[in-house]
């Protein structure tokens, strides 16, 4: 019979607790292993504790399922935003802390930043981002002084001149959230997209809404956390757009269903996954080739995402199949086509292809190192291939775990 409790008792450990969250939802072992891509005697040996707690992609796979709202609840004792994030810390890591936790007050006569100047430096801190194969160093020695200038002319400046700044400085922390992305600071990431929306809201621009509303959706998916609010902040952004006036609401209208898909994706709802995905293609397709300069929304990037899909509800061939009619320079960010290459890896690492999960790995360094260094599923894959890699790909893994701090 399922459990009619609301939580198991304090104290438990993660075998119990997973066994009391499955009886709760009326899932059989087999059930809840297919819906996981395991077996019934995968999830039994974590029940009786025989196997140990799974790495954090299973974790978030299993709340999904579940209806978990917190992986804490989950793993118990175990902070979920310590496993969210690698230990790897960038370098520029403090500086960029400082300038975001740091509360200079400018002085009486200040001169103002001006906005239009600010856009410029904002401008160039996406290229890099884009553009950049160590897009963290790069972007770092931008950042601290884009925080603490945009800070400045908003404090400084009124009316229009001062919402445009709001904007700019959204932007900021977009980026900021990016540069901060999976280090061992999951606090400042939360931070960061928070005072992304409130400067949007600020702004009162929809525009800056929606780019905050896809990075918070972000946080959110990446956590396990706010399903249902995540994906009706991203439905109540999309009503504020207005795709038919102009090609910025166009993509951003897109963006939104994008950010709905990619969450109901991870709850194994496939048919409302597909169904928002392709409202996101149909918006791509009306931009006629035009990428969004900075959220690099478009069909490259719709296209992309066919594969996150696919392998987030365990259609492992269906997502190499895809990947298959992909072109992976499509998106014009380096990032991005790690990402992309990462995401191909991980499909075929579900169907325990060893041999094509290393060559796409590597690929993906070669696009963008930083990128695939703060790769959760990369490091994951890595480490458990240290392990059970056969001796066709030992020395690549081993080459690949040494780039990724895993080994000395």
């Amino acid at each position: 019979m399922p459990q009619t409790s609301n939580a198991p008792a304090p104290g438990t450990p993660f075998a119990g607790r997973l066994r009391f969250y499955r009886e709760r939802s009326g899932k059989s072992r087999a059930v809840l292993g297919g819906l996981v891509g395991r077996s019934a005697e995968w999830v039994k040996g974590l029940e009786a504790g025989r196997l140990g707690q799974p790495g954090l992609p299973m974790l978030i796979r299993l709340a999904d399922v579940l209806d978990v709202p917190d992986l804490a609840a989950l793993t118990g004792e175990q902070r979920l935003s310590k496993a969210t994030y690698t230990k790897h810390a960038h370098e520029s890591l403090g500086a960029v802390r400082s300038a975001l936790t740091s509360y200079t007050l400018p002085g009486d006569g200040a001169e103002p930043p001006s906005p239009t100047a600010l856009a410029v430096r904002v401008a160039q801190a996406w290229h890099l981002w884009h553009g950049a194969r160590l897009q963290r160093t790069a972007l770092a020695t931008l950042l601290p002084g884009l925080i603490t200038d945009a800070r400045a002319a908003v404090r400084l400046l009124d009316g229009a001149e001062r919402r445009s700044a709001l904007t700019q400085l959204a932007q900021i922390y977009h980026l900021t959230q990016l540069y901060l992305a999976f280090q061992p600071v999951p606090e400042l990431v939360y931070l960061a997209s928070d005072r992304a929306m409130s400067a949007a809201q600020d702004a009162d621009d929809p525009h800056a809404i929606a780019a905050a509303a896809w990075y918070l959706n972000h946080v959110h998916r990446d956590a396990g956390e706010a399903v249902e609010a995540r994906v009706q902040l991203a439905h109540d952004t999309a009503a504020m757009l207005r795709p038919e006036t102009s090609r910025e609401d166009l993509a951003l209208h897109g963006l939104m269903h994008l950010a709905i898909a990619l969450s109901h994706a991870r709850l194994g709802k496939s048919g409302d996954a597909w169904r928002h995905h392709d409202e996101a293609a149909r918006a791509a397709q009306g931009l006629g080739g035009h990428v969004h300069p900075w959220l690099m929304f478009g069909t490259g990037m719709v296209e992309h995402y066919t594969v996150t899909l696919h392998a987030d509800t365990f259609q492992a061939a269906r997502a190499i199949q895809a990947a298959g009619r992909i072109d992976p320079e499509s998106v014009p960010s380096a990032t991005r086509q790690s990402r992309y290459m990462a995401e191909v890896a991980r499909a075929h690492h579900l169907r325990k292809d060893e041999v094509a999960t290393v060559h796409l790995l590597k690929r993906a360094r070669e696009a963008s190192p930083d990128t695939l260094a703060y790769s959760l599923f990369a490091r994951s894959a890595v480490s458990e291939m240290l392990t059970t890699g056969g001796p066709m790909v030992r020395d690549e893994v081993q080459d690949l775990a040494l780039s990724l701090q895993l080994i000395a």
